[in-house]
């Protein structure tokens, strides 16, 4: 054990501490030991049981830590330091150091909550925070409580808020040490380049380094993609002494460790990383390091249920970070390409991944504990509204039933140690014959696409093709390494590969693991489709699969307004229904059809938001045709309905007789017919579906099954559809305005009539529209008295030289009233 690095004089207040309360906080900056020396100088504590495990964020930084301390202990990986990762195990009998990544802890507890064998956890460098720190922390708190009062507990951290985690662990002292690093001077190279311009920003600088300062540079770039193109920027830099090496999460383990590994002598090192580089890592021979200060970072959006990859600015304590990876060593630089300005600008820690990440793992753990979130403790508490997300999905998936509680199959998947979905097809496909294919995609879902997408498209089914053939399509790394992942799902599953591979399957066992985002294609451009999830997508290309009518999207970003596909397949929509028989349902649709004006029912099968199939329905019931009918009549409004000028005269007759009597007679007018209108005419369009069904509506019957027998003599008496008039015509009473009921009739029919007619209990005169013999009004009145004494004369004057063939008595009180001409009379 070196004695030299800084941490080793914290080590008897840690080992105090873990022996009493049983749980530290250690804070030491990078170069300080603190991930290989403390492990070591704890094997010897008297309260160790058989193992001590240490917890990594990631698995390169497990892998350095453990070659380191076996190196440390003149031995090799799988003695007394042994590691275990998804991908990798190397224990012994006689292991008592055991590096792990985050998910092997959640697992291993699952399996044994106390955790039996294990005398001390290490949560290493957990400022980086993630979703499965967080957990395995909350996990073990609950755990220490409950079952295991003496399980040892120590949190590593360089920069972490010490406050937060304090009120998670009152009872833990802060144990705090300096560390090794030598001078560094920062140089702030503004303007902060923009994501899009990070990797040609960065290039420049490293040219410029290389010209201007000694040793290996190390770079922090967002993501592959900006390594890719600042790779490509360098490339001119080949065979002059300087060595351009990628570093990034998803390149095979013996890539990462070469360019881990110091520059040959007489040569010069770039490194070109992402944040995997940031803690854990010594590379040797780093005198320069250059920092875009940007990062990409995944973030969850639950009411979407997509995830999106966001390119953001660092936080200070990763800038912190990257700086000290200068000084390791020996004095260095730091060139930070923005402002000092801007510096301050930045926020002071990362955001925690459990505030952003997709919780649906997080959840089927919580599931398989048996313990709701709440119960546990937290240093930040999973948000609900990604939490309830999560449940949903997993219910779809089949890992939990109605009431929440996890089924035989959900922990059959939390089993698998992937994501739920990727678990659900695995052990589905594997049910139906198709497990190593499903197998295989595993592998393709887990790891970067290893085909260029510009020249290969969107099609999955191309990579499962490039996996069995020999050409060059695929570098033969990455096709050994992903049939090798895809080996070990095999060997979980207990399947063989079969002699002959299908990839014409993909899509159906895609649409297993993803059947939110079974997508159809919508009418309009090419390239668009719906999902099940009611989100639109769209491939970010010409691509084969654009014209495809269904397909499954494996990998897309959630994007702003619509998802950009990544990898998808093809997918026979008549087979969804036995794909996924508890999610497509048949529904019977029945609902107005407002264009056709008629009741328009089917039946549906519809995946989510997704209309997969449907057919006219038969056998409608009577009254709910006739309910939307009404509905429909409702919404137009009475005068929508078929009146005859015989219905409108009665409905006006009505309307008169409630103005005379008031509440006793039914309101009639539009609001009045609109509100009875169920109830009213529901008996008479039973049987009808459409608007022209209604042509054969009797609505004076209708109109008068609104009144009761007395009613209806009544309103014959107060209100009578005709008058007969002194020459014996009957002549119609016009009720178009109830107030005022009009009497229209020529002048020679009322002669002998002396005073207005009157009707409703002859309490309303007759408004009388006086006619010429060509019908056209001459008088309107409701003094017929006082049109005979002052106006009549004048009347006369003018119509008898117009109409000389009629007769004009000057006393027409005591004329006979008469219908025609008098030649007609003779």
């Amino acid at each position: 054990m070196n004695t030299e690095l800084p941490v080793a004089t914290v080590l008897p207040a840690l080992a105090a501490a873990l022996n009493d309360p049983g749980v530290a906080l250690l804070q030491a900056p990078p170069g300080a030991g603190k991930t290989t020396v403390v492990p070591l100088a704890l094997l010897d504590a008297p309260w160790r049981r058989d193992r001590i495990l240490l917890l990594e964020p990631r698995r390169l930084a497990a892998r350095a830590a453990a070659r380191r301390m076996a190196t440390m202990l003149g031995e090799r990986v799988g003695s007394t330091v042994g590691i275990s990762t998804r991908v990798e195990r190397k224990v012994g009998p006689g292991t008592r150091i055991e590096v792990v990544t985050e998910g092997i802890l959640t697992r291993r507890l699952q399996r044994d909550p106390a955790l039996e064998d294990t005398g001390l956890v290490i949560f290493d460098e957990f400022h980086e925070r993630s979703l499965q720190a967080d957990l395995g922390l909350a996990l073990c708190l609950q755990a220490r409580e409950l079952l295991r009062p003496d399980l040892r507990l120590l949190v590593m951290s360089a920069t972490l808020e010490t406050g937060g985690i304090t009120r998670l662990l009152p009872a833990a002292p802060v144990i705090r040490t300096e560390g090794r690093s030598h001078p560094v001077h920062i140089d702030h190279r503004p303007p902060a380049p923009a994501p899009a311009r990070a990797a040609d920003a960065t290039a420049v600088a490293v040219k410029r380094a290389l010209a201007t300062l000694p040793g290996s540079i190390l770079v922090f770039l967002p993501g592959r993609r900006e390594i890719d193109r600042a790779t490509h920027g360098l490339e001119a830099l080949a065979g002059s002494g300087i060595r351009v090496t990628p570093l990034h999460g998803q390149m095979p383990p013996e890539a990462q460790d070469e360019a881990i590994r110091p520059a040959p002598e007489g040569t010069r090192k770039v490194v070109l990383a992402t944040d995997i580089a940031e803690t854990s890592l010594t590379i040797e021979g780093i005198a320069v390091v250059i920092d875009s200060g940007l990062a990409r970072r995944p973030r969850f959006d639950p009411r979407r249920g997509l995830s999106r990859l966001e390119t953001v600015r660092i936080s200070r304590a990763s800038a912190a970070q990257r700086c000290g990876r200068a000084g390791r060593l020996g004095p260095g630089v730091c060139i930070r390409l923005w402002s000092k300005s801007d510096e301050q600008r930045l926020p002071a820690h990362a955001s925690p991944e459990i505030l952003e990440a997709d919780l649906a793992p997080l959840a089927l753990t919580l599931a398989c504990w048996g313990a709701d979130a709440d119960e546990l403790a937290w240093l930040d508490p999973p948000p609900a509204p990604a939490l309830a997300q999560a449940r949903d999905l997993l219910q779809q998936l089949g890992a939990l039933d109605d009431t929440g509680t996890v089924t035989v199959h959900g922990r059959a998947m939390d089993a698998l140690g992937t994501h739920p979905r990727v678990a659900h097809m695995l052990l589905t496909a594997n049910e139906r014959g198709l497990g190593y294919e499903a197998a295989l995609l595993a592998a393709l879902l887990e790891e970067r696409d290893p085909l260029d997408r510009a020249l290969a498209g969107s099609d999955i089914r191309a990579r499962l093709r490039a996996l069995t053939a020999t050409d060059a399509s695929m570098s033969s790394a990455a096709r050994r390494r992903l049939r090798t992942q895809a080996a070990r799902w095999a060997k979980q599953l207990q399947c063989r590969e079969p002699a002959q591979l299908d990839p014409e399957v993909a899509g159906a066992l895609l649409a297993l693991a993803y059947p939110d985002r079974v997508a159809l294609r919508r009418p309009g451009p090419e390239g668009r489709f719906l999902l099940a999830s009611g989100r639109g997508a769209f491939f970010p290309r010409e691509d084969d699969l654009a014209q495809a009518p269904c397909i499954v999207a494996a990998v897309l970003d959630a994007g702003q307004r619509e998802a950009l596909i990544h990898l998808a397949a093809p997918l026979d929509r008549s087979a969804l229904a036995f794909l996924l028989p508890g999610l497509v349902r048949s529904e019977e649709h029945v609902e107005w059809d407002a264009d056709a004006g008629a009741v328009n029912a089917r039946v549906e099968q519809r995946l989510g938001a997704l209309v997969l199939e449907s057919r006219p329905l038969d056998g409608v019931a009577p009254e709910v045709a006739a309910r939307m009918l009404l509905d429909a009549v409702a919404a137009r409004g009475p005068e929508s309905l078929p009146w005859t000028p015989e219905s409108r005269r009665l409905r006006a007759r009505m309307a008169f007789a409630r103005a005379q009597d008031g509440d006793a007679w039914p309101d009639v007018s539009d609001e009045g017919l609109r509100r009875i209108l169920h109830t009213w005419l529901a008996p008479w369009v039973t049987g009808m579906g459409r608007m022209s069904h209604l042509r054969t509506l009797d609505l004076g019957a209708a109109l008068r099954a609104l009144l009761d027998w007395p009613q209806q003599q009544r309103l014959d008496r107060i209100a009578p559809t005709h008058l007969t008039v002194p020459s014996g015509s009957r002549v119609a009473i016009d009720y178009g305005d109830p107030g005022n009921p009009v009497l229209a009739v020529r002048i020679q029919e009322v002669f002998g009539w002396s005073d207005t007619p009157r009707i409703g209990n002859d309490s309303v005169p007759l408004t009388l529209h006086l006619l010429s013999p060509a019908r056209r009004p001459v008088q309107v009145t409701r003094d017929l008295a006082g049109f005979w004494a002052r106006t009549y004369a004048e009347v006369k004057k003018d119509l008898k030289g117009r109409y000389p063939k009629h007769a004009w008595p000057d006393d027409p009180l005591n004329a006979r009233a008469l219908r025609g001409t008098k030649r007609a009379r003779q």
